[in-house]
């Protein structure tokens, strides 16, 4: 599918890191940019400097999501590409031990609930409202392709470390799902694709010091660093024009097989 100005794209979690750079890569590109998110003044920033639009959006939100598609698809009409990155990554063992009193606490049912509702939920429900568009939509390739979709899982959801529990499953199932949704939208021209993303400088590495940085750089094989963003959005593009890419995921992590801790 080609990458061009007919296109018009939706990134959640779009207002920084992998969705941020993802934004930018398709709005270079000529692409019509939605950028969902919760934080409206990145956001708004971001879409002002790209010549993007922005929807306040929570994808645990049915009407939240709802209208912020109207507002998408008022502007730029029905989307054909949509990328998935909204997310979180809470760290908690299934069992905590309090180092004053000895006391074992189970985790919380409402984090973990938390976790899955915006990781996994959430992109499922993004999925299937975005497909139910781009359904009736005229074909654009001359295979019958109409539109593709690109979710984010993690290696964590086959190398999932101590602490992550949570996060994990939530990025298990979105891989899990890929193949799937792919059978299920393969009769509408809708490819479905999965980035398992493995160590990247995003938002959620700001702030933290050197040494613990560079520690987390030296278990990556090759090239040993943080991924850079800018490589994720790279990879989006080479699916969104590959389209024999379907129904599976793709490792971006540099080799690295994440340890225990």
């Amino acid at each position: 599918m080609k990458l061009d100005e007919s296109m018009a794209a939706i990134v959640t979690g779009g207002a920084s890191g992998l969705g941020g750079a993802t934004a930018r890569m398709l709005a270079s590109h000529g692409a019509k940019v939605a950028i969902f998110d919760l934080n409206a003044e990145r956001g708004e920033a971001l879409a002002g400097e790209i010549g993007a639009i922005f929807c306040l959006a929570d994808v645990t939100d049915e009407a939240s999501v709802d209208a912020a598609l109207a507002k998408a698809r008022a502007a730029h009409g029905v989307e054909r590409i949509l990328v998935n990155c909204a997310g979180i990554a809470p760290g908690k063992r299934t069992v905590t031990k309090k180092r004053e009193t000895g006391e074992l606490i189970a985790h919380d049912l409402a984090s973990f609930r938390r976790t899955v509702e915006i990781n996994l939920i959430g992109t499922f429900g993004m999925i299937a409202k975005s497909a139910a568009a781009m359904a009736g939509l005229d074909p654009v390739t001359a295979d019958g392709g109409r539109g593709v979709i690109v979710n984010t899982a993690s290696v964590a959801a086959q190398d999932g470390q101590i602490g992550q529990a949570a996060y994990a499953a939530s990025k298990g199932g979105v891989l899990g799902m890929t193949l799937p949704v792919a059978r299920d939208l393969s009769g509408f021209g809708i490819r479905v694709m999965t980035i398992m993303p493995g160590l990247f400088h995003t938002p959620l590495f700001e702030g933290i010091a050197e040494d613990y940085r560079k520690a987390l750089e030296a278990n990556v094989p090759f090239p040993s660093r943080l991924g850079r963003p800018e490589e994720y959005a790279q990879l989006v593009r080479s699916i969104v024009e590959n389209d024999m890419l379907n129904g599976e995921a793709i490792r971006l992590d540099g080799a690295l097989r994440m340890q225990p801790k």
